[in-house]
């Protein structure tokens, strides 16, 4: 009787391990996916500071051309620019990037970012605060 016993718990951990490569392959996907939607994320981010340079950098020849350039880097890095503002010779931003394969079902990353001259009118002082300028 003991051997027809054997037989019949033969296939356990057969089953036992099956399952267990199951859950972590599961895991290891939702992991995976996880990982993909961060980088997205973060691609994002360089993306519309990247567009925010160029944006910048064509500010003084005016909103067209600012927002040109920026579009041109936002289809680079294969997202979409959504927003783009100048005030003066700073330039905002707006950029949406979708994930890859079928996580795009998340919808699209967003990212904002803005970048420009930095100097105030009146303001000439280079360098950080207290130090000064050779005579």
């Amino acid at each position: 009787m003991r051997a027809d016993a054997s037989r019949e718990d033969g296939g356990y951990a057969t089953v036992l391990v099956l399952s267990l490569v199951a859950v972590l392959l599961a895991v290891a996907g939702v992991l995976v996916s996880l990982g993909l939607v961060v980088t997205t994320r973060h691609r994002a981010g360089a993306a519309a500071d990247l567009a925010a340079l160029a944006a910048a950098e064509r500010a003084l020849e005016g909103a067209g051309a600012a927002c040109a350039a920026a579009d041109r880097v936002v289809l680079a890095a294969g997202g979409r620019l959504v927003t783009c503002r100048l005030d003066g010779s700073d330039a905002s931003v707006g950029v949406e990037l979708l994930p890859p394969g079928r996580l795009a079902v998340l919808g699209p990353a967003r990212a904002t970012a803005r970048a420009g001259s930095g100097n105030a009118p009146g303001l000439s002082r280079v360098g950080p605060p207290g130090l000064r300028a050779p005579p």
